[in-house]
């Protein structure tokens, strides 16, 4: 997982990045907001563990401006102020989570852990799959470097399997997720999803007979 630490702290800062790196994370360690924006322009995270004071500024004001801009990617506070005010204030701001200072190393990849397993598995608007990738801010689809051209059903279709690769969805599952298909439209998920095949590989769309479909994950 791509993770953004945004901390000013210089030996917490190298903790974090180590504890990180041998989670297996990705971390990009940060020291100010400017750097912080400039980053969250340009790159895509999964995650972003954001300090409260700042040499040039507030976190939740950093965080304030990334949900107005819609950025949905999972967001942590980490911040030395612990009081309950702070705490909702930083919650109702748009954090996904937050988490006073001094913590346990321990705690803190158990609640990135959480996160990982909320219902929204993938965590940044851009998902990727092998070398399928999903833009879902633009909906947006390529295969390699190479851009799809899907119809508005079938995008639909793959973002919904997409959200649980390797699990079987079940045509219930996917009309749910799609909010346009009766679940007894059988044959026209089964036009969509042929097509699907057809687009970005025939092997790529499993088929679990009597059941429904799963992204395969290669």
């Amino acid at each position: 997982m791509k993770v953004m630490l945004l901390e000013d702290d210089q030996p917490l800062g190298r903790s974090l990045v180590q504890v990180l790196t041998q989670q297996g994370h990705a971390p990009l360690w940060l020291r100010d907001i400017a750097s912080a924006r400039r980053h969250v322009e340009v790159d895509q995270f999964d995650l972003l563990l954001l300090d409260i004071v700042l040499p040039d500024g507030s976190g939740l004001d950093l965080l304030a401006e990334l949900r107005q801009q819609g950025v949905e990617t999972a967001i942590m506070m980490l911040t030395a102020r612990e009081s309950v005010a702070d705490r909702v204030l930083g919650l109702d701001g748009g954090a996904d989570d937050y988490l006073a200072k001094p913590f346990a190393v321990e705690e803190l990849m158990s609640r990135i852990r959480a996160l990982q397993r909320r219902g929204r598995t993938q965590l940044s608007a851009l998902w990727s799959v092998g070398d399928l990738r999903i833009d879902t801010a633009r909906r947006k689809v390529w295969v390699g470097e190479q851009e799809m051209a899907l119809s508005a059903r079938e995008y639909d279709i793959l973002q919904a399997l997409a959200a649980h690769p390797g699990k079987v969805m079940t045509r219930g599952d996917i009309a749910s997720a799609t909010r346009q298909f009766d679940v007894h439209e059988s044959n026209a998920l089964d036009v969509h999803v042929y097509n699907l095949r057809r687009k970005l590989g025939a092997e790529r769309i499993g088929t679990v007979r009597g059941v429904g479909y799963v992204l395969e994950v290669s």
